[in-house]
């Protein structure tokens, strides 16, 4: 009874003023941010400025009692440690300021890691991007698939033996075991209220904040020279490269494509090959009678909760031979149009300068053969830009290949999707295109329509993806783990082997289950959409704490599954959650050239019109784009500054983010008064 007297006593004097770092016995503390002797040792745009700070005093339990709030202390801090560890383990991102407070915890002293993804460095003047002269031997090494994970031998015969090399492979009973806590956790009671009451105190934090900094905030970027919205870097950190044109720009190319290519044979029709002009005979159509209005690609109220129709918007006309034509990298011409509209879009990338984009090319995994048809696209047509960054999406769509015998089970599908990159791992060499293509992929992205109900609860006694034989499609989650578990170990193997590894970046939460959201937060380095978080406290809170970046698209959400008004940016960027804007498909929402300010700039417009405050004073929001994206160190250095890797106003240069110093340590401050609560609430244990 005295210890929770004490407890309690310690709770009332608990104050939301600037915290350092959490110190492990026997180290030397550091400094906060804001204070005088940091400020005079800093260069000047460095410093920040003085600003009003929310004090709060009293009994400061979030309405739990004592003995509940030890309870949802230990939950929070177990649920960081699950994704800090699956982090480390798949050379993932996991932010420094938790990691300090949980090793304060545990009474560990904290030190960096040197775990973490590898990018590659930028292209260097007059350097070949598609060079393959430099390519490592080959190791000789046997990889081989086993319950749905590649593992690696060191030859066939250690394979027989079942001797694999010295790896990480992920343990499937842990990840449930991880998982069946978390599904709990989100689900009790004192946990949910307290999650939200801290989330309404963080939203309500900020209005007071933004009521009482607001004009030092201006007044700070009003001081910052050259540096604005428009010529802040902006990187558009989720979008499809089938869409990534807007719908004028392809209109044109058609035309222009008709009037130069009009008697060349384009498409092969059963056997018959025709030429473009007989292709748009065939069709009824002249590229000269065609508009945006009747191309019909933009998305509408019409694919409101229609995702079928909304995917029937990628065909031109409605007719799927110009999609096949225009829009794929394997057709009669080898995909030369749909190469020379991403070169085109990234030459308007380039002109813009400060615009980046991470576009997503599909693998389908219904053959060994699609992985060295894209290289081959890739090289042949040298589809580079140092404005864009490459990513691949692997649709779930098991369902499907499986109904036409495509495939004989799930486990065939993932080894379609992995072993091929594993070759390229091991033997560079006999794979030049596709290890040339590699160095440019930074991630992997898993889509479909997530409001489709599977039926199939992931557990360890689910089939093993060599026994799914089922027509049905396996859970979100199923796909999610297996994804997870072979980065994991290719990323381990490919960093042995001084490569670039690869982030894993889901679509997640734009419908369906909350269970979808959890399972990211276990194995995902950052989200799509993440609009399902609003229904979870918990999961958000989490994903507040944890600092997972979530790439949000409002536009494409408006004609799918959110009207505008409700969408939950601007709720999620006042509590300070990572969120940056993007543009999932420019052709079917978008209308100019410059997509994400045409996306920023809608939102604004949509914000001031309701008389909210505007997350795009200054530039945090973009800011947050470019930390989130898989530019390299190099460029991020150039873009952000050279300390962008720290947490705090520490990390922030005003001169290259126009990002207020106030802002950031307001936010920075939050952010450790939030964790040292929990280090609080186990300080006793």
């Amino acid at each position: 009874l005295q210890a929770v007297r004490k407890k309690l006593i310690r709770m009332k004097t608990m104050k939301t003023t600037a915290l350092a770092p959490p110190v492990a016995p026997g180290a030397v503390p550091s400094l906060p941010a804001a204070t005088e002797e940091a400020t005079s040792i800093c260069p000047q745009y460095q410093a920040v400025p003085d600003f009003q700070r929310v004090q709060i005093t009293g009994d400061y339990a979030s309405g739990v009692t004592v003995e509940d709030f030890e309870v949802v202390c230990r939950g929070l801090y177990r649920a960081l440690c699950i994704r800090e560890k699956n982090m480390q383990q798949s050379l993932q991102r996991f932010p420094k300021t938790p990691s300090q407070y949980l090793r304060s915890i545990e009474g560990e002293p904290w030190k960096p890691s040197d775990l973490g993804p590898v990018f590659t460095p930028p292209v260097k003047e007059g350097q070949d991007p598609l060079d393959s002269g430099n390519l490592p031997e080959d190791l000789g090494y046997h990889v081989q698939m086993k319950d749905g994970i590649v593992y690696v031998y060191a030859d066939k015969a250690a394979a027989d033996r079942n001797e694999p090399k010295d790896l990480p492979y992920p343990i499937l009973e842990n990840f449930v075991d991880d998982m069946n806590f978390l599904l709990v956790l989100i689900a009790q009671g004192p946990v949910k209220t307290y999650a939200h009451r801290r989330l309404k105190f963080l939203s309500s934090k900020f209005q007071v904040h933004e009521m009482l900094n607001e004009m030092e905030e201006m007044k700070e970027l009003k001081n910052n020279p050259h540096r604005d919205f428009y010529n802040c870097r902006k990187v558009d950190t989720h979008i499809h490269a089938a869409a990534c044109m807007n719908q004028k720009h392809l209109l044109r190319f058609i035309k222009k494509s008709y009037c130069v290519d009009a008697n060349r044979v384009v498409y092969n029709a059963q056997g018959k090959q025709l030429t473009l002009k007989q292709l748009f005979q065939q069709l009824k159509l002249h590229p000269y009678d065609l508009t945006v209005d009747s191309l019909d690609v933009h998305a509408g109220r019409q694919t409101f909760q229609r995702f079928d129709k909304f995917n029937d918007k990628y065909n031109p006309v409605g007719a799927s031979e110009l999609r096949d034509l225009y829009l794929k990298t394997e057709n009669a011409i080898n995909g030369e149009y749909f190469a020379t509209i991403i070169k085109e879009v990234g030459s308007d990338l380039e002109d813009a300068k400060y615009q980046h984009t991470e576009p997503r090319l599909s693998i389908y995994g219904r053959s060994p053969e699609e992985w060295p048809k894209l290289a081959r696209w890739f090289n042949t047509h040298r589809v580079y830009s140092p404005n864009m960054k490459w990513m691949i999406q692997v649709p779930r769509i098991y369902d499907v290949f499986r109904s036409k015998n495509f495939l004989p089970h799930f486990g065939k599908m993932l080894e379609y999707i992995f072993v091929p990159v594993f070759e390229a791992t091991v033997n560079p060499q006999a794979h030049k295109e596709l290890s040339v293509f590699l160095r440019h992929i930074t991630g992997f992205d898993s889509v479909d329509d997530e409001s489709k109900h599977s039926g199939h609860m992931f557990s360890t006694k689910s089939p093993k993806p060599e026994e799914w034989t089922s027509q049905k499609n396996p859970s979100y989650t199923y796909y999610i783990y297996y994804m997870y578990a072979n980065i994991l170990v290719l990323n381990n193997l490919r960093r042995q082997r001084g490569m670039n590894t690869f982030l894993f970046r889901p679509h997640c939460g734009e419908a369906g289950a909350i269970t979808h959201l959890l399972a990211a937060f276990m194995t995902a380095d950052n989200i799509s959409h993440g609009l399902n978080l609003k229904k979870s406290p918990v999961l958000q809170y989490l994903y507040f704490l944890a600092r997972i970046p979530i790439a949000m698209s409002p536009l494409s959400n408006n004609s799918l599954f959110l009207e505008y008004a409700k969408n939950p940016l601007l709720d999620f960027h006042q509590k300070g959650l990572m969120v940056s804007l993007s543009t999932d498909d420019p052709m079917q929402f978008h209308y100019t050239k410059r997509v994400l300010s045409h996306e920023g700039g809608v939102l604004q417009c949509v914000l001031s019109h309701e008389g909210c405050p505007l997350p795009h004073r200054g530039c945090p929001v973009p800011r947050r784009g470019v930390l989130q994206c898989l530019l390299s160190h190099e460029e991020k250095v150039k873009f952000l500054g050279e300390k962008y890797e720290e947490d705090g106003p520490d990390g922030n240069d005003i001169r290259k983010t126009n990002v207020a110093q106030i802002r950031v340590a307001y936010r920075y401050e939050t952010w450790c008064y939030e964790l040292n609560l929990i280090a609080e609430g186990l300080k006793n244990e």
